[in-house]
């Protein structure tokens, strides 16, 4: 991992699937207890995936259901800032990739990589201002397929993505569900765009997050370039496994 000249504050990143709000199986609408679990996290930049744009069957159904979209609901007075990304539409709703930030989003675009079948996948990519960094940073939220011949052409469709929207000297953070159970990404994203994984770098193999009650699967993952990283974590099974399936990732990253 490059190590840079730290000019800013270390900024903290997190990385959630929440599972549109829901329990396993659907069961039970947490939402509001999973705003508190992550306001609790203090991260400057949270990376969301599988979280509701919009749902009108819903509301009529769960009494605490917000009235604003589910990124709006998170973010609140915590986070002033956030892009979403629709990746999947349906008769009575949508839902995608979210990125909320205590700091500047100076732009954004969720770049679809789907491909043919069911599953819609999107990458997120925001660039942010942080105080006392002078070149803008980019961050990536990213939600891959369940397929592997699908993850193998999504991983190339960010590669490109990188190569041709974010310029070699800016700090980047990749991060998201990439479903990569048969840690593949690495190598690729390593040898093509220079990321490094940071709990292969702190610790020498990714995390096991899924299930997040009994974590098996190396499923999420946070890259940086450009940047160093500073003991990353994955987040406790209290309260998280009740929150989600899966378990967060948490980790400083110094620009």
């Amino acid at each position: 991992m490059t190590e840079t000249t730290a000019t800013a504050a270390p900024l903290t990143v997190m990385t959630v699937n929440i599972h549109k709000g829901f329990t396993f199986f659907n069961r039970k609408f947490i939402l509001p207890e999973l705003r508190d679990a992550v306001r609790k996290v203090g991260a400057d930049v949270v990376f969301l995936q599988e979280v509701l744009g919009a749902h009108s069957g819903h509301g009529s159904r769960f009494e605490d259901w917000p009235d604003a979209p589910h990124y709006e609901f998170l973010a609140d007075t915590i986070w002033p800032q956030y892009a979403y990304g629709r990746n999947v539409a349906y008769p009575k709703g949508e839902h995608g990739n979210a990125l909320m930030s205590k700091f500047p989003i100076v732009s954004y675009q969720n770049h679809d990589v789907s491909l043919p079948g069911p599953e819609r996948r999107g990458l997120l990519h925001c660039v942010l201002r942080i105080p006392g960094q002078a070149v803008e940073v980019h961050a990536v939220c990213v939600h891959l397929g369940l397929a592997e011949t699908h993850r193998v052409q999504q991983l190339d469709l960010l590669c490109e993505m990188v190569r041709s929207e974010v310029p070699d000297n800016a700090p980047l953070i990749v991060a998201g569900d990439f479903n990569d159970w048969r840690r593949r990404a690495n190598a690729i994203l390593e040898r093509e765009i220079g990321l490094r994984e940071v709990f292969v770098t702190a610790y020498g193999e990714p995390a096991r997050t899924f299930p997040a009650r009994f974590p098996l699967l190396c499923l999420d993952r946070i890259y940086v370039r450009n940047a160093s990283v500073h003991l990353p974590v994955v987040l406790p099974r209290r309260p998280w496994s009740h929150l989600s399936d899966h378990a967060p990732l948490a980790a400083e990253i110094h620009l």
